[in-house]
């Protein structure tokens, strides 16, 4: 099983709307490196929901529940999706603040480093940390 962050304009598609409707499928994303990092998402893999905008935040986890596939509603073979279903909501969200406060600890973290990435790959001990500073 891997980890992911998936981002999302709260204002075109929250949690609160993955949560109504259970399952979604995962589109919209043009970047060829966040498109590389869909291709590599399994089925069982959770990725961090985060909401940008002014929210800056990740709220909760979503589980990847398909294989990466051609997005149907597109004519063009790069762009990928992946359904996603609700995971649960964080009992408290985690911050971009509270992560870049942590620099040293997230220092090579893609959501530092990489800011506009959509989708990115996040490491065990990245996510364990982000567990732990959602019960705090």
């Amino acid at each position: 099983m891997a980890y992911w962050l998936i981002k999302t304009e709260p204002n075109d598609y929250s949690f609160a709307d993955l949560e109504k409707e259970g399952q979604t499928i995962w589109d919209g994303v043009g970047n060829n490196l966040a498109l590389k990092h869909m291709r590599n998402m399994a089925i069982g893999d959770l990725a961090l929901f985060y909401h940008t905008g002014k929210e800056r935040r990740i709220v909760g986890v979503a589980e990847v529940v398909s294989e990466p596939y051609v997005d149907p509603k597109l004519d063009d073979p790069k762009r990928t999706v992946v359904d996603v279903k609700l995971g649960r909501t964080l009992p408290k969200p985690v911050t971009l603040q509270q992560i870049k406060q942590d620099r040293d600890f997230f220092a090579d973290f893609d959501l530092v480093r990489i800011s506009r990435l959509s989708v990115m790959p996040v490491s065990e001990e990245y996510w364990q940390r982000i567990m732990e500073m959602a019960q705090e």
